[in-house]
């Protein structure tokens, strides 16, 4: 008889969780150890080779929750995509990547390649005439992410993945802003998918980690070369990140509906210039996003009108916390351009569209309600500030 499939809450509470065989506790026991027997076993166990109990098990949850064959736990989200991209990639080398990404993927791109004689060349929009416009005879991955950090643009996956098919190329994304709750990339046909697990896995703002899902052949590969650049995480953090993932479904379907909401309300606001959220049909990519998301995702971005002064607002607000970093239980904001994109140059954010007044706002758990009110509370003070000073 075929096995039912699982729905996300139970894969997020059970699959990948370890046995208390000793004292049959309900939740997986963490083991600490650095050194492990070699002789007449089966597996020698070394946290640097991402094999130890801790963390097979928890690349097991999150395969599970990619639809993936299996996965990797890294020790940053940088670690993860650095990592996969060079498995694939090496001198002579050709990658095509997506036109906005997070700054921290971009910088990687044009500070290192040109060391490992990696060529690489940016699309001129996000769709997939784009993406076959800039394809060359030594070209190797797509590169993409969607939404993308931090105005919120998609980009077609299952475009994407039939383009890398069509000219033999491996697929990438940047899965971060969706979660797997929302958005599950190897269902349309991508290879590779990626995440900071510091974000929605973590979801408590209190973990640094990575991951990586793909099929098996590809994570051997993966694994190949993330063995030698050392990036594990320790097995205290990934027993952390198994429980925080436990509540993921939860969190992030709550997130959903509260970013909708706020965006709508700030759609609306006339303080407000310009909100960027897929959930809204004014995005011009709203109907690819109903097409391939399950739920619009707990980020959005706006500006202020040109009158009101950005960093003045972020210091005003008393429950929303300017702070970086994204997706906590907790709602917070921030400038992209003084910490997700600072390494980008003046010109470069221009380029792409991220405005000096930019807002990122990583919509939490709370009543929107009280977002509402500190929201309001804080526009009211910088209005006042700004009429004393005529």
């Amino acid at each position: 008889m075929k096995q039912q499939k699982k729905g996300l809450n139970t894969i997020c509470t059970h699959f990948g969780q370890l046995e208390d065989k000793e004292f049959k506790g309900a939740i997986s026991p963490l083991y600490l150890g650095t050194a492990y027997a070699f002789e007449d076993i089966d597996v020698k166990r070394y946290p640097r080779y991402f094999n130890t109990p801790n963390q097979v098990a928890l690349a097991k949850k999150i395969a599970a929750l990619e639809h993936a064959e299996a996965a990797l736990i890294f020790g940053s989200g940088m670690a993860a995509i650095s990592t996969s991209l060079l498995a694939f990639l090496k001198a002579g080398d050709h990658i095509v990547i997506q036109k906005i990404i997070y700054g921290g993927t971009y910088n990687l791109v044009v500070e290192e390649f040109e060391k490992y004689g990696i060529s690489y060349s940016f699309t001129d929009g996000f769709g997939a005439e784009d993406f076959e416009a800039k394809i060359k005879d030594n070209t190797k991955v797509i590169y993409i992410e969607t939404p993308s950090n931090p105005l919120l643009n998609i980009t077609d996956l299952k475009a994407v993945a039939d383009i890398s098919k069509k000219h033999g190329l491996v697929s990438m994304i940047d899965n971060t802003f969706a979660s797997p709750v929302n958005q599950n990339p190897i269902d349309f046909g991508i290879d590779v998918v990626i995440h900071s697990a510091t974000k929605y896995m973590g979801g408590h703002s209190d973990i640094c980690a990575g991951a990586v899902a793909s099929t098996e052949a590809n994570i051997k590969r993966i694994f190949s070369l993330a063995k030698n650049f050392g990036g594990s995480l320790s097995d205290y953090t990934v027993w952390l990140l198994e429980r925080s993932i436990k509540t993921m479904g939860i969190r992030v379907r709550a997130q959903n509906a509260n970013a909708q909401n706020m965006a709508e309300y700030l759609y609306a606001h006339k303080d407000i210039s310009a909100v960027y959220y897929p959930g809204l049909p004014s995005h011009p990519d709203h109907n690819i996003a109903k097409k391939q998301m399950k739920g619009f995702g707990g980020m959005l971005s706006f500006e202020l009108n040109a009158d009101f002064n950005a960093s003045k607002f972020q210091k005003s607000l008393k429950l929303i916390k300017p702070a970086m970093s994204l997706a906590g239980v907790e709602s917070t904001v921030l400038s992209p351009t003084l910490t997700s994109h600072s390494l980008l140059s003046a010109e470069e954010r221009k380029r792409q569209g991220i405005a000096d007044g930019l807002i990122r706002f990583s919509v939490g758990i709370e009543e929107t309600e009280d977002l509402i009110a500190d929201i309001e509370q804080a526009l009211e003070k910088v209005r006042k500030e700004r009429e004393l000073a005529i």
